[in-house]
């Protein structure tokens, strides 16, 4: 997918072979969303790209790559289930519909794949995303979110 922005042309694909600059990207871009886990590996970013429920959605412009999503398509007895996970563009590509490309991205590729909603999750300190979520159409849900530690 060719998205043009206002400030020039986004490019928006899937990532089936990890690249040198995927890794880099990925060393630079995971810091900007998560302190407390390293970004992944090479052999941990192939092994996403080859599975069948990880799709990892990578944004480009010509600065090079400047975000990404993982989308996660599972089938459970109830239907395809959809996640969006882990969205990060680049501080200096912020505000420049990197995100909202990234996302309608993920959504037509859920859509497609048979999945009648997406979820995600995200802090509430995030306001912009939560922003831009809202504009796309998610709702909040009054749901419960529980978390095991299978290391503790």
């Amino acid at each position: 997918m060719v998205v043009s922005g206002h400030t020039g042309v986004v490019h928006i694909s899937e990532a089936v072979e990890i690249t040198d600059e995927i890794v880099e990207a990925f060393a630079r871009l995971i810091p900007q969303l998560s302190s407390s886990n390293p970004p992944p590996s090479t052999q941990r970013l192939e092994e996403m790209a080859k599975s069948d429920a990880s799709h990892i959605l990578i944004a480009r412009n010509d600065d090079g790559i400047v975000g990404s999503l993982t989308l996660v398509l599972f089938t459970i007895p109830t239907g395809v289930r959809a996640w969006i996970e882990d969205v990060v563009v680049d501080s200096a590509a912020r505000g420049q519909g990197v995100g909202d490309q990234l996302n309608r991205f993920a959504l037509d590729m859920a859509a497609k794949a048979g999945a009648t909603t997406v979820d995600l999750t995200s802090r509430p300190s995030r306001e912009a995303a939560n922003r831009l979520y809202q504009r796309l159409g998610f709702e909040q849900r009054n749901t419960n979110v529980y978390r095991y530690n299978v290391g503790s």
